[in-house]
């Protein structure tokens, strides 16, 4: 634009390259109706780094084109850069076209997946329409992308639509510039789109009208596989308290929550609390599960959905499959009024992973898996090429002020708004949005860590994080890392310089990471657990210089080869320093202490010097066997773990034993500190040693003491805030440094992470917590590649 100006009225013509989240979102209809607005000859087109455009005409309308690119763009467009390039003049030319999509090298983003638009909601529900009750009604402004995708440039042959020919009509809409269907690649109606079926074991197809079957069948309390964008849910009604039961028998989940569907946000306000960001999550685009704090009688009117917690997952339909379930059990009104007075029906949508394994995403691979589980199915006949888990994000701001134009999406939006908001998963909706970097660097691909895996791929100052992969401990998960990986690497085009991983040589991200490597000649470089977490939270901030890093988590392998998890650290780019850590506990038992709370309360009480109270307190059969480990040191290595202290807690105040699945402990302790209220910090109740770490046995000794376990609670929570807050505040000012960092699964802990938080801005550090990725190691993917991208030719060099 350097010679342009609003005032210069000389014809001229630009090349024009838009970058960012600009395929498959209308970009092109729009410029090219832009352009005819303002009678601009030329055309424009997608290619491998985005969209691409020659514009002619006066001088101030290609001004004006320039300056509307970015604060006109469509619904679901992010644009990053705009840039301008004078050419010469054409003669002759006439008119604005859309031209074939160009090739090279991908540079640009793909779209994630996109609730059903306002506009296709009408559509669906208007008897005069030709997409009445469509099941795949989308347009340019929503509708599945990434997860039907197989590389760029986003054109209808390289997704799972190719298979299905446009009839006439729909063909029509495709090629007219001034319909919002023009060039919407998953564009079909009910003449030449995909089907929609029930079935029963075996794929026995059930009579009748399949969406009023599934509704009739899941009202009668049984359980339904429902194909979704990124993979199967298992669905029952939430309000029936047996059906409920025999979900989680089936699944074998015996006490985690489940998440329930409701139509709209008025059914949401009923069972829980939603301030303005909350809101605003709910209803996005990106539709993700949204965690508010229960309502009184939502455990009554949704029993065994989220037993003894305080916070219900909730989110609204974002598929027209799943619209037209609740359509159907409003008795199929015309418009789209109804969902001002939403139905009642609640539903469970959990995802279809037996046995913590990845989403199931095929039919056939859903009749066999889900198996015993689903008493039906509802399929449909496009293919679901990438697994995508929905996204869970926590919206616990109170005050949160109304979102505004410019701040980004809505989620987004929400999500930075609230006072303490989080991703707890990031996934559908938000994969494989590109988080920018403060600098570029070499393309690094980094394998993330066991639990909750993600991997990031970056490129130039681009980080992709990738969908939520799980638990890596069998062998189907391992594998869908590998297909994880392979698939960002194809469809972005991007070919690792440099790999990161985890420290632990034991976890299969570790062993894929140097295999990899090693293949292809590159340098691997091992990252820190709890570096890597702070690293993460510096990534998406910007931060290149010092600071100081609190990481709160479960375990993750020291630089010494100890288990850490409670640590205080200097982090200045791919450097760190041990400053101090929480005073260490024994594992008896190892790992399985982290399953059985009580080992950990007896571990509280040897630190004591109370043994003899082990056997007395705990009436576990190995009590004994514990105690011998204590005493003797044996099977019980050291630990600083804050997750364990938590368990240690939960032990001693008689909160939870043995845990049903990882940090239900902890959750449970926080949502009795909730329920109580709070409390004073305990005076005493912690205190620094010599050595600069934190010792909190004066808390875990108090807590033996006879008292409520809700009082127990919220007496530990407020102790450990101050605790932290204090040695925090003596590091800053030994180290001369204002900025510290939150990292590590323990600050999913609201009450926890806002006490800190206000505690240390009041006294003056600037906090900086993550927004953008999970702070669990859902982030540490990220870590790892910001550690790799700053280690630079020297170090990398070195390494194998």
């Amino acid at each position: 634009m350097h010679a342009l100006h609003d005032a210069y009225t000389e014809e001229t013509r630009g090349r024009i390259r838009v970058r960012g989240q600009v395929q498959g979102v209308g970009f092109r209809p729009f410029v090219y109706r832009l352009a005819s607005e303002l009678n601009l000859s030329g055309w424009v087109r997608n290619d491998g780094e985005g969209v691409e455009m020659e514009v002619q005409g006066s001088g101030a309308e290609v001004v004006q084109l320039l300056k509307r690119l970015q604060s006109d763009a469509p619904r679901l467009a992010r644009v990053d850069r705009v840039e301008f390039q004078p050419q010469p003049l054409q003669q002759g030319e006439t008119g604005f076209v859309i031209e074939a999509s160009g090739g090279g090298r991908a540079a640009t983003t793909i779209t994630p997946d996109s609730a059903i638009c306002p506009d296709c909601m009408a559509e669906l529900f208007d008897p005069r329409g030709r997409r009445y009750r469509h099941p795949f009604i989308n347009c340019t402004n929503c509708g599945p992308r990434y997860t039907l995708t197989r590389g760029l440039p986003y054109d209808r042959p390289g997704t799972s639509m190719a298979r299905f020919s446009m009839c006439p009509s729909c063909r029509e809409e495709y090629e007219a510039p001034a319909n919002r269907r023009f060039h919407a690649q998953p564009n079909c109606c009910p003449a030449c789109g995909p089907k929609l079926s029930l079935v029963e074991a075996a794929g026995r197809p059930v009579a009748g009208d399949a969406v009023a079957e599934t509704l009739a069948r899941l009202r009668a309390g049984e359980i339904l596989a429902i194909k979704g964008l990124g993979g199967f849910h298992l669905a029952c009604d939430a309000r029936n308290a047996a059906a409920v039961a025999r979900l989680r028998e089936r699944k074998q989940r015996e006490e985690k929550p489940f998440a329930i569907m409701v139509a709209a946000a008025g059914a949401a306000l009923r069972w829980a609390e939603f301030d303005l960001a909350g809101r605003a999550a709910l209803e996005s685009p990106e539709r993700p599960i949204v965690l508010a704090r229960k309502r009184p009688g939502a455990d009554e009117g949704l029993p065994g959905i989220a037993p003894g917690l305080a916070w219900l997952g909730i989110m609204l339909p974002y598929t027209p499959i799943q619209y037209l379930l609740f359509h159907e059990a409003a008795g199929r009104p015309e418009g789209t009024g109804w969902l001002d007075q939403p139905p009642e029906l609640a539903l469970v949508m959990t995802s279809a992973n037996p046995g913590g394994e990845p989403l199931v995403i095929g039919n056939e691979e859903a009749l066999l898996r889900l198996a015993g589980i689903a008493d039906a199915w509802l399929l449909h006949d496009r293919d679901i090429l990438v697994r995508c888990d929905d996204s869970v994000v926590r919206i616990a701001g109170r005050g949160s002020r109304t979102p505004a134009p410019g701040d980004g999406d809505v989620a987004t939006r929400a999500i930075r708004t609230a006072q303490s908001a989080q991703f707890i998963r990031r996934a559908r909706g938000w994969t494989p949005r590109a988080i920018k970097l403060c600098r570029p660097g070499p393309a690094v691909l980094a394998l993330g860590g066991w639990f909750k895996n993600t991997i990031c791929l970056t490129r130039g100052d681009e980080a992709f994080v990738s969908q939520h992969i799980g638990d890596l401990d069998n062998a189907p998960a391992c594998r869908a890392l590998a297909e994880t990986a392979m698939h960002l690497m194809e469809v972005l085009e991007i070919e690792p310089a440099v790999v990161a991983h985890d420290l632990h040589p034991d976890f299969y991200s570790t062993r894929f990471a140097v295999d990899f490597a090693r293949e292809r000649n590159l340098p691997a470089i091992g990252v820190q657990h709890h570096h890597a977490h702070v690293a993460a939270v510096s990534a998406e901030h910007g931060i290149e210089g010092p600071l100081l890093g609190l990481a709160l988590d479960g375990v993750g392998l020291g630089a010494d080869g100890a288990a850490w998890g409670g640590e205080l650290l200097r982090v200045d780019g791919a450097d760190f320093s041990r400053l101090a850590h929480l005073r260490q506990l024994r594992l008896p038992g190892g790992d399985r202490a982290a399953r059985e709370p009580w080992r950990m309360a007896a571990s509280a009480l040897h630190a004591l010097g109370r043994d003899q109270d082990i056997e007395r307190r705990f009436s576990h059969p190995a009590a004994a066997t514990v105690r011998q480990m204590l005493e003797r040191g044996v099977n019980a290595p050291l630990t600083s773990s804050a997750g364990r202290l938590f368990d240690a807690a939960a032990g001693l105040a008689g909160v939870k034993q043995v845990a049903a699945f990882e940090g239900q402990a902890p959750m449970l302790l926080e949502g009795l500190a909730e329920a109580h209220g709070p409390v004073p910090p305990l005076e005493g109740g912690f205190r620094m040693d010599q050595d600069g770490g934190l010792n909190f046995l004066p808390l875990l000794g108090a807590l033996t003491e006879p008292r409520a376990p809700a009082e127990a609670a919220s007496l530990f929570h407020a102790t450990v805030a101050e605790g932290l807050a204090q040695w925090v505040l003596e590091h800053s000012r030994r180290q001369g440094l204002q900025r510290v960092a939150f990292g590590g699964g323990c600050f999913l802990n609201h009450l926890l992470s806002s006490a800190l938080r206000e505690r240390l801005r009041s006294a003056g550090l600037e906090v900086f917590e993550a927004a953008q990725v999970p702070p669990n190691d859902g982030g540490l993917s990220l870590g790892q590649a910001w550690i790799a991208l700053q280690s630079g030719p020297a170090r990398l060099s070195t390494l194998d």
